[in-house]
C-alpha cells in the first residue's frame, strides 16, 4: 500500500494567505525602490554634466528638478541633496525614508541613501 500524498484544505490555505501577503509586500513596497532606482540614476546623469561641474549649488539644484520632474520624482527635493566635491569628481548624495502604509494601523519605514558615487 502506498502513502496517500496531496494538499489539503488547510494546507492549500497557508500557502494562499502568505502568497497573498507576499504579493501586497510587492506590490507595496516595489514603487519605493522603483523611485530610488530612478533617483540613483537622475543622480550620476546630475553629476556627470560637465557644465556643473563648478559645483554652484544653485545650478546643481535646477538641474536636479529638471530632471526630478520629466522622471516623476517627488519623493525627495533639491534642498535636500548633500554636495561635494571628491577630487575632481562632483558628488551628489542624498538620504531619505518613505513610509509605505500596509493596512489598518500597520506600516513599514524604508530608509534610502542614494549616491552619484555609487
Amino acid at each position: 500500500m502506498r502513502k496517500q500524498e496531496g494538499l489539503t484544505l488547510t494546507g492549500f490555505m497557508v500557502w494562499a494567505v502568505m502568497l497573498v501577503f507576499a504579493a501586497l509586500l510587492v506590490f507595496k513596497i516595489g514603487p519605493a525602490y522603483m523611485d530610488y532606482f530612478t533617483l540613483q540614476k537622475t543622480l550620476k546623469v546630475v553629476a556627470s554634466d560637465p557644465t556643473l561641474q563648478s559645483g554652484q549649488r544653485q545650478a546643481i539644484e535646477n538641474a536636479f528638478q529638471r530632471r526630478a520632474d520629466v522622471e516623476y520624482i517627488s519623493a525627495v527635493s533639491p534642498s535636500d541633496l548633500q554636495i561635494e566635491k571628491d577630487g575632481d569628481q562632483l558628488v551628489i548624495s542624498i538620504e531619505y525614508a518613505v513610509r509605505v502604509p500596509l493596512f489598518a494601523n500597520m506600516s513599514i519605514c524604508l530608509d534610502f541613501n542614494a549616491s552619484s558615487a555609487k
